[in-house]
């Protein structure tokens, strides 16, 4: 394992933000940490990007100890934060000259690595180009180039797609996949938008600072019992109670609607609709989601 983290707890003061979490991550993995704002995601990246240091637990990246050799994990880690780290008055690759110097990199070696990286980053015409005349999808591009550039085997990154749009975040993801599959590096990341847990390779769920759950999407959503109805109704205490008493079905309150976890969901559907003729305003019916799944875990939305 590239990464492991046993039994991660960290305060503020009195109150606990991660409570012994534990999780391994493979080599070549696409890695998401999944959970709401507040969850513990922001403090577990911080952790990791050695920003700070947990109150107990343990950490270890490529064989280093975070504690004891944060600097031997710092060599071994490129960080992509949330908020720009980018000066907007220089070129790509100033910015990237630049943070090769914060790594000792100079001369020729640097001049080699700025190449490669933009070159592996689609960004080879743009080097000359000012920050502030790029796109969202191209300065997101140019800083996960700086978390590359003294060649790190883990990259983590802290909400990627935050402020793209649909098409720069599709962009982003297609070159974080050939990161992976072409160079084999380690991706780690956190998020709150369930698309883009989708495309993680494993997920760790993160509620109010303890595992909810990990595994694969598709492992995740398994969980959930067959599809997911919502029914739109007048009274959801009182039809709650009606499906329960005449349907045998338990029903929950989310978001003004009632949900139904039930296998064949469209007959389900066609019976409901024949019971309660007219008390049904809407009916809504899709296949279990990794927010399904958070609502099955926590009885909480991630968004």
């Amino acid at each position: 394992m590239i990464v492991s983290v046993e039994n991660l707890t960290h305060r503020y003061g009195s109150r606990t933000a991660l409570s012994q979490v534990s999780f391994a991550v493979c080599e070549g993995e696409i890695f998401g940490l999944l959970g709401p704002n507040g969850g513990g995601k922001s403090t577990l990246f911080r952790i990791l990007a050695t920003m700070m240091e947990p109150s107990a637990g343990a950490v270890r990246v490529a064989g280093f100890d975070l504690e004891r050799q944060p600097a031997e994990v710092r060599k071994r880690i490129g960080v992509v934060f949330q908020s720009q780290s980018l000066d907007r008055k220089l070129t790509v690759e100033e910015n990237l000259r630049a943070q090769g110097h914060l790594y000792g990199l100079a001369g020729a070696a640097l001049a080699r690595r700025i190449d490669r990286v933009t070159r592996r980053l689609g960004l080879a015409d743009r080097r000359r180009d000012l920050v502030e005349t790029l796109s969202g999808g191209l300065r997101r591009r140019v800083e996960i180039a700086k978390g590359l550039l003294h060649d790190p085997p883990v990259l983590l990154m802290d909400e990627p797609s935050t402020g793209l749009d649909p098409a720069a975040r599709r962009e982003l993801w297609q070159y974080i996949r050939e990161l992976r599959d072409s160079q084999g590096i380690t991706v780690l990341l956190t998020t709150h938008m369930l698309d883009e847990a989708d495309r993680c390779d494993r997920l760790l769920l993160l509620h109010e600072g303890r595992t909810v759950a990990e595994g694969s999407p598709a492992e995740l959503k398994a969980r959930v019992g067959g599809d997911v109805v919502m029914l739109e109704v007048g009274d959801l205490e009182v039809m709650r109670e009606r499906l329960e008493a005449r349907l045998g079905v338990r029903a929950t309150a989310v978001n003004g609607a009632l949900r139904v976890e039930i296998g064949n969901g469209h007959r389900f559907i066609t019976e409901v609709v024949e019971a309660f003729p007219g008390a049904i305003q809407s009916v809504a019916l899709h296949k279990p989601t990794l927010e399904d799944v958070f609502l099955d875990e926590t009885g909480a939305l991630i968004g």
